[in-house]
């Protein structure tokens, strides 16, 4: 019988972290913590953490995890409750191979990625009835194989893919909440998709756009202050337009937020900085054209788009 959205998760789920970068490493490890059973499926770090094990350094106290389950393979690991997807979208395509040997008759999947259109992909491999999504609100970085670190908090809007707010989504908050991290349920995927994409599209966009700078110099340059405010409103009215209303303040909200993180350098800045592929469509082309699609102008996020188009590997 395939998973319930109206049943909560097991208490003591074994999870699969697919993707362990920093932030598959850096979640994957609070919840091992914690004393649940997590297996991850690595590539990068794979030999660096079966030898040497996990460092965590967080706010709420460093820790160290010297033994893990660490896996090459999917098949290695088997079906489990909860597969937690961490991968970057540009590797989407790579989960059509990834997810089924993980899949039992309940598993649940739980996409903890940027942008648009991740839990349709995933529900067209496994099934819409598994997935839910956890938007992260979080700085993590991984400054060195086997080390994730957050010294800045966070949190994670959890939300069910068919109904919201559904007693699965509030079990995985909980699950997340016991292991030291703060969550909470949003009403609908759309509604935390769309409340992340007011942060994401300006602050990841300009800073790869105008020539690889930190989000204190975007807030620093008067005219990029402003084009990030026009970014965040046309966000917000795509938003709107699509039946995901949002709180007014939200765009000044998250301004003074990000002047508190300092010099920060955006996820997609870092990705553009290594030559890596950039999560273009997923963050920017998709909300532009769900945006415009619904009607609302968006003129600023087309320039940003094709200019993006022009700078990144996809």
């Amino acid at each position: 019988m395939p998973p319930n959205p109206s049943l909560a998760l097991p208490r003591n789920p074994h999870i699969a972290i697919v993707g362990s970068g920093a932030l598959g490493l850096y979640y994957g490890a609070k919840l091992a913590h914690s004393g649940v059973l997590v297996s991850f499926l690595a590539r990068r770090d794979l030999v660096h953490l079966q030898q040497k094990g996990l460092q965590i350094r967080c706010t709420e106290g460093d820790f160290h995890l010297p033994h893990l389950k660490v896996y090459a393979e999917p098949q290695q690991i088997g079906p489990v409750e909860l597969v937690i997807v961490a991968i970057k979208t540009t590797a989407n395509d790579s989960l059509a191979k990834l997810l089924p040997p993980l899949i039992g008759p309940e598993t649940s999947v739980c996409t903890l990625q940027n942008g648009l259109g991740n839990e349709e992909l995933l529900g067209s491999i496994v099934g819409r009835n598994r997935i839910l999504c956890g938007v992260c609100h979080v700085c993590v970085s991984r400054p060195s194989p086997g080390v994730a670190s957050n010294m800045s908090g966070g949190n994670i809007r959890f939300s069910d893919l068919t109904e919201g707010d559904t007693p699965r989504a509030q079990s995985i908050a909980q699950l997340f909440e016991q292991a030291g991290i703060r969550c909470s349920v949003a009403p609908s995927v759309g509604s935390a998709r769309w409340y992340k994409l007011v942060w994401n599209v300006p602050f990841n966009g300009l800073s790869i756009a105008e020539g690889g700078i930190d989000t204190a110099q975007i807030l620093a340059n008067p005219k990029l202050h402003a084009a990030t405010l026009t970014l965040m409103n046309e966000v917000m009215a795509a938003s709107t337009a699509l039946g995901f209303p949002q709180d007014p303040e939200h765009p000044n909200q998250e301004i003074a937020r990000t002047r508190q993180m300092g010099a920060y350098q955006p996820s997609s800045l870092l990705d553009y900085l290594a030559k890596k592929p950039v999560e273009l469509e997923t963050i920017w082309g998709e909300a532009l054209r769900q945006g415009t699609a619904a009607g609302v102008p968006m003129p600023q996020l087309t320039e940003l788009y094709q200019k993006l188009k022009q700078l990144v590997r996809v």
